[in-house]
């Protein structure tokens, strides 16, 4: 340090806040930015208003998380089936869409904590029968969203139904209206708030028990890339510090009026 003290008191106070900036700047890019994916297709948790910004649970759960990490986030839309494939491939850092923990992805992906619980019903016409077992499903026509762990819930027990693939749940809805197909199975809480509070759903009712657990998978959780174990800590720190302090609650009251986990 003999330079500072060589130098005149003035020269020496500029070159401290000059280092004293530079510091600071190094800290804060410290805190990191990240791009995270959602769908963009699936209300209320990920969806694209009337301006085309992304809104929904899933974006404002991402939003909070961001803001307990101090990082600068970035939120794009991305269709389903190729959502794992573009963390994989780094298009983007994690994926905040309501993914269910299945031990398939848990191959591909590293899972946070997880941050809600799924579970999974049929929907069909009012007055369906109760029973939605395979033998009872056999030769029905069943909808689903590609790439859904109900899709694979299905392939794997209803391979005596007709299971037609959709890109997104709305398209399934669409052809269980227009008698396409006569059920469709889903995320039970996405049809509670969603399609059967609509008028096109005024036929339409829950059929069979509640699902979950095994393929169905363990709750959701946020993806990040296996090699990527310093944002897993830091999104599971974050999930924590949002539970704690209620923001996890608040921004769930904003759409269900019941808890998600």
């Amino acid at each position: 340090m003999r330079f500072l003290s060589s130098l005149p008191g003035f020269h020496r106070w500029s070159f401290y806040l000059a280092l004293s900036s530079c510091l600071w700047i190094s800290a804060a890019n410290a805190q990191g930015s990240y791009r995270i994916a959602t769908e963009g297709s699936y209300p209320p948790w990920s969806f694209k208003d009337a301006q085309g910004t992304l809104q929904g649970w899933d974006v404002d759960i991402a939003k909070a998380l961001c803001e307990k990490m101090k990082a600068n986030c970035e939120i794009v839309a991305q269709d389903w089936d190729g959502i794992i494939p573009g963390l994989v491939a780094r298009k983007y850092d994690m994926i905040v869409a309501s993914m269910a923990i299945t031990p398939q992805r848990r191959e591909r992906v590293a899972f946070s904590a997880k941050y809600k619980d799924t579970i999974s019903r049929f929907v069909a016409r009012k007055g369906a029968p109760a029973d939605v077992s395979p033998a009872a499903l056999k030769g029905k026509t069943i909808g689903v969203q590609r790439g859904s762990v109900q899709a694979a819930y299905l392939a794997q027990n209803y391979r005596s139904a007709d299971v037609k693939l959709y890109d997104t749940p709305q398209a399934a809805e669409l052809d269980l209206v227009a008698g396409r197909v006569e059920y469709i199975l889903g995320n039970m809480v996405t049809y509670h708030v969603g399609f059967l509070k609509t008028p096109e759903a005024r036929d339409f009712a829950f059929a069979g028990p509640e699902l979950k657990g095994g393929i169905l998978g363990e709750g959701n959780g946020i993806a990040v890339r296996k090699d990527d174990g310093q944002t897993l800590a830091r999104i599971n720190a974050a999930l924590e510090a949002i539970r704690a302090d209620g923001t996890y609650d608040r921004i769930t009251a904003k759409y269900f009026p019941f808890k998600l986990m």
